[in-house]
């Protein structure tokens, strides 16, 4: 059964980052793996079975996303009211005031996370329809924190980076070789690189769409027709 592998594979993901530390200026790694498992798992259960052609592939947890409630670019209404999404959240052993967990009650928007579902719930109409040939994930579980600034995985030293990339591309490589993927779409340049080099040599093609991220002047003009544009460059999506 797939969805037990990704969720075997999720496990072990999170335990091998859980004993990881990271320097100054990093003062908070929240591990929603950990704290937001119920509703990762239930996210799991409901949309890994079976094949899937595409896997999109985002950095790392936001903020207001993920970080909140364990779905990938998990905007709270997306998950809750499209994907049916409910299993609660604990808070994570250590806090910060500056970026606390709110779970379900968080009232910011995951801009990211709006447009990206956005997207899939106008073309596909319901998740069911979406996740029958694809699937969402992050590459690394983590999100870093200094103070209240979010700080992307990319930005970590060497030193820090190699075991957690080490650990990230291990779980990448379980999630296409379990779901038998055709594409690993990067969602932005970076998760792109990290998704070339995580799954060579496997039987797999990759490409990316732009960023969503309201940081993106070029995702600020109109995110969903550009992403819809390169996907059908690509011969993704017909």
């Amino acid at each position: 059964m797939s969805t037990q592998a990704l969720i075997t594979a999720a496990r072990a993901l999170s335990a091998a980052v859980a004993p990881m530390r990271f320097a100054a200026p990093i003062t908070h790694a929240y591990n929603p793996l950990d704290y937001a498992w119920a509703p990762h798992e239930e996210y799991l259960r409901k949309f890994g079975e079976g094949k899937k052609k595409i896997i999109f592939v985002g950095m790392n947890p936001g903020p207001f996303g993920m970080v909140q409630i364990g779905v990938p670019f998990g905007e709270i209404a997306a998950a809750r009211d499209w994907m049916g999404i409910s299993a609660a959240v604990v808070k994570p052993a250590e806090e910060t005031p500056a970026r606390p967990i709110e779970g379900w009650a968080c009232e910011r928007s995951e801009v990211s996370g709006r447009r990206l579902w956005g997207l899939f719930a106008e073309r596909f109409g319901t998740a069911e329809a979406f996740f029958a040939d694809h699937f969402v994930a992050n590459y690394c579980p983590l999100a870093f924190f200094e103070g209240k600034r979010n700080v992307t995985p990319d930005k970590l030293p060497a030193a820090e980076q190699a075991p957690l990339l080490a650990a990230c591309d291990a779980h990448l490589r379980a999630l296409v070789e379990t779901t038998q993927a055709e594409w690993v779409i990067g969602i932005g340049a970076w998760s792109e690189t990290r998704a070339r080099e995580a799954c060579a040599g496997m039987a797999v093609k990759f490409g990316r769409v732009l960023h969503p991220s309201p940081a993106s002047p070029a995702a600020n003009r109109g995110w969903s027709e550009a992403a819809t544009k390169q996907l059908t460059a690509l011969g993704v999506w017909a």
